[in-house]
């Protein structure tokens, strides 16, 4: 198939709609493109196979090499790596023998289990919240895409950080949509004043910690401006929740705003160790994304396993050198990489970019941490926009210092090789 893309240059962006092909051809090119990124070693890092759970280290193998390789993983969102935490592995399995493995239905039509309403209860406490304030979804993905489909429609608007998740994105596809540029509050006042009465709803949507940079939203001068101009604030703190604030209530309990911030959005599968997401807000906001959001009356919902989170918010409280023994990894490994001169940005969380810039020096990047024993995810298009790939890096309380010397010694190494430090 002929085209004229320059594959040596291109990024997954263009191939998302090539001009004169349909459907299975732009498939067809696509896959000439990414055989050519597994020629060249730059596909070796991607939809590795975890032959173990979650943890410090992983035994993986990649689609073109089968044999498990030991790396030191720095790829999970399983910041306390409560996923192998004895206790909340024993409240999932008595949640199994107790009520099977499904829920047998969606929420609305006989899914509804009283796990489910234990949980709620339990999340909506976490943020001091009354029982009815909380609703829980199958992923974080569709608790926001689910919730902003419900909430938002044509004589709305929806105002987002252009940082926010991909989830949030999709979730606005149905109303006017307006973004700033991340954390500048300038822009967000003109767009503000321009919509103030123009629409129903002026819904503003930033996350509380950033995905791919780590770095916190400006959310209280955020939510002034949002009251000002009569909006309401949603916060997607998926990456904060259970981590960052002095109890683990994440960014937003940083800037005090637990009882300000009018929906809050997180998810269940980083921090507590699981899968499923869910909304926190005003009960009549529960109450009718119960009977209008579509996950909620269309799809499943969560499996007895679930149970196991119960434990897991509880831990947030019991246990709290998880967090001390996360922010102390936080600390040692971001000194390590910017001593060596390396670009982290500004993060401030256990998520801690190595930014490069160059796709393809990054694939290489990613290949030599492969190859050195390290797994960290090579992020670019449509992760990050096409000139700001970079290595991704996720620590967990239960990374070692001979674990973060070993990656630092790595990263040490491709630097040598391909100079991605500032300098």
């Amino acid at each position: 198939m002929n085209t004229s893309i320059n594959f040596s240059k291109a990024s997954f962006k263009d191939f998302e709609n090539v001009p004169g092909l349909n459907a299975f051809e732009r498939a067809g090119i696509f896959q000439q493109f990414t055989d050519y990124m597994v020629e060249n070693g730059q596909m070796n890092f991607r939809f590795m196979t975890s032959k173990n759970g979650c943890g410090p280290e992983m035994w993986v193998a990649s689609p073109f090499n089968k044999t498990p390789k030991k790396c030191i993983s720095l790829v999970s969102n399983d910041y306390l790596n409560f996923t192998q935490h004895p206790a909340v592995k024993l409240a999932a399995i008595n949640g199994i023998e107790k009520y099977g493995t499904g829920a047998g239905a969606s929420p609305l039509i006989g899914g509804h289990h009283d796990y489910h309403e234990m949980l709620q209860t339990k999340i909506a406490g976490f943020f001091g919240r009354s029982p009815e304030s909380a609703l829980i979804f199958t992923t974080g993905y569709t608790a926001n895409s689910a919730t902003l489909l419900a909430l938002l429609k044509k004589d709305d608007i929806a105002i987002l950080d252009m940082a926010v998740h991909a989830s949030v994105y999709e979730g606005v596809k149905e109303t006017n949509l307006k973004m700033f540029l991340h954390n500048n509050l300038e822009v967000l006042e003109r767009i503000l004043k321009e919509a103030e009465h123009n629409y129903k709803t002026k819904l503003v949507v930033i996350d509380g910690v950033y995905s791919q940079d780590g770095d916190l939203a400006n959310m209280r001068e955020i939510y002034d401006l949002t009251k000002k101009y009569g909006g309401f604030l949603m916060v997607d703190d998926a990456h904060g929740i259970g981590v960052l604030g002095k109890n683990g209530r994440g960014a937003i309990e940083i800037y005090d705003m637990l009882d300000k911030v009018d929906i809050i959005a997180g998810t269940l599968s980083k921090a507590f160790g699981h899968i499923g997401g869910f909304i926190v807000s005003d009960p009549k906001i529960i109450n009718f994304l119960k009977f209008q959001s579509r996950q909620q009356v269309f799809s499943s919902t969560s499996t007895p396993a679930a149970a196991g989170l119960l434990k897991a918010i509880d831990l947030i409280d019991e246990e709290p050198i998880w967090r001390s023994m996360l922010a102390d990894n936080m600390a040692y490994f971001k000194k390590g990489l910017t001593d060596m001169g390396l670009d982290i940005g500004n993060t401030a969380s256990p998520i801690i970019p190595v930014k490069i810039g160059d796709a393809h020096k990054t694939g290489d990047a990613g290949r030599l941490l492969l190859e050195a024993g390290v797994y960290a995810n090579t992020i670019v298009y449509p992760g990050v926009s096409r000139k700001n790939a970079r290595i991704r890096t996720s620590l967990m309380a239960t990374h070692t210092r001979e674990h973060l010397d070993k990656a630092l010694n790595a990263f040490d190494y491709v630097n040598q090789k391909l100079h991605i430090s500032r300098s």
